[in-house]
């Protein structure tokens, strides 16, 4: 089943077909479905995702200035993501284990993953990223929809175990139309693996418009595999939150359940990518009036006589988190050349020392010319 809502009186907007808590004029609106799903979520805690989208922003724009300084090897923007990936990674326990692509950074931040492991995925270095077993998260994704496979895969080891987790895979709008994402979701209806499929609908597969590949919403195509679904708007953090809730409980107790969080990429693809080529800068303002962190903020601002002190504070959090970025990757030891052969096998290999002596040997001539 796809659950949606039509709010009233909302026809200007062009999300009328999703599930949604807050307008983006920050207005407070009822859902039949969501609202038990949040009717525990105080001041603090909206506070606390406010906080955590900002945060993220900040990592994002670093990250993308330090690319562009030539200090890390590429980047991929989350930007107008950021209450699609937070609103979901808050909803879940420790102990479930996700899937992510390369764009959560926002989700591997909320499951632990740290600003100097975020820089060290990107910079390429020794220990290049976090310790999967130590967050419950995999590393992050480059090859498309292939962590939706992992996800399943993990999600029947729970089902054998008998135990009360689930996994979660992150993928993108493009993603759905690769093979391993629709093989994915066969096997998870077919062994009723408890796992979510959350899909970030940002309206772009780098240069395709998702009309392209999707005539009809994206979340309708889950329920032909057997799976539970909805569609949510990906810029409100409150709907995503309890969407994920309603989403976890479902794969937890009955089955696999499909999200599609409609939401927009503000950035390029990658920094490998100029998204002016192929796209109307007017959509682009369209969606700026639709940002995750200003609707929660006008929200917070209607409820919260308090908050702008407190997003003061959090600007100020935000500086020091810039500071700890761009600190993590200008102070990072670039590893020796060698080094590229360490740790590939476990125990000494021929094949493997072979290559080694012959790049040693490439390497050397470099010193020969000099």
């Amino acid at each position: 089943m796809v659950y949606t809502l039509t709010p009233a009186d909302d026809t200007d907007e062009r999300l009328d077909d999703v599930a949604r808590l807050i307008r983006p004029d920050g207005t407070r609106v009822s859902d039949p479905l969501l609202d038990a799903w949040v009717a525990d979520v105080s001041v603090t805690e909206l506070r606390g995702l406010y906080r955590d989208m900002v945060l993220q922003r900040r990592i994002d724009t670093e990250g993308f200035s330090l690319q562009r300084q030539g200090q890390l090897g590429l980047w991929a923007p989350s930007l107008g993501q950021e209450a699609a990936q937070i609103g979901t990674a808050r909803a879940l326990r420790p102990s479930d284990f996700v899937f992510p692509s390369y764009r959560e950074i926002g989700v591997v931040r909320t499951r632990g993953a740290t600003i100097e492991d975020i820089a060290n995925t990107w910079r390429g270095e020794k220990n290049s990223s976090y310790d999967p077993y130590a967050i419950n998260t995999a590393t992050m994704q480059i090859i498309i929809g292939a962590q939706s496979l992992h996800a399943v895969g993990y999600a029947m080891g729970i089902r054998r175990d008998g135990a009360d987790d689930i996994a979660v895979a992150y993928f993108g709008d493009g993603a759905t139309s690769q093979g391993d994402v629709n093989e994915a979701m066969v096997f998870a209806a077919s062994y009723n693996a408890p796992v979510v499929f959350v899909c970030q609908n940002n309206q772009w597969a780098i240069s395709e418009p998702v009309g392209v590949q999707a005539s009809a919403p994206i979340a309708g195509r889950a329920p032909g595999f057997g799976l539970a679904a909805m569609r949510v708007d990906g810029n409100d953090v409150l709907a995503c939150l309890a969407a994920m809730r309603w989403a976890a409980d479902h794969a937890r107790t009955e089955g696999p359940v499909f999200l599609e969080a409609v939401t927009y990429r503000m950035g390029p693809h990658t920094t490998s990518d100029d998204p002016t080529r192929y796209r109307d800068a007017d959509e682009l303002e369209d969606w700026r009036r639709k940002d995750p962190i200003d609707r929660l903020a006008a929200h917070l601002r209607d409820i919260d006589p308090e908050f702008d002190a407190f997003a003061a504070t959090v600007a100020l959090d935000s500086d020091e988190v810039g500071a700890q970025m761009r600190g993590a990757v200008l102070n990072m030891k670039p590893r020796g050349a060698m080094e590229v052969f360490d740790h590939v096998y476990a125990e000494p290999h021929s094949g493997l020392e072979r290559q080694k002596a012959e790049f040693a040997a490439y390497l050397a001539g470099f010193e020969t010319e000099a």
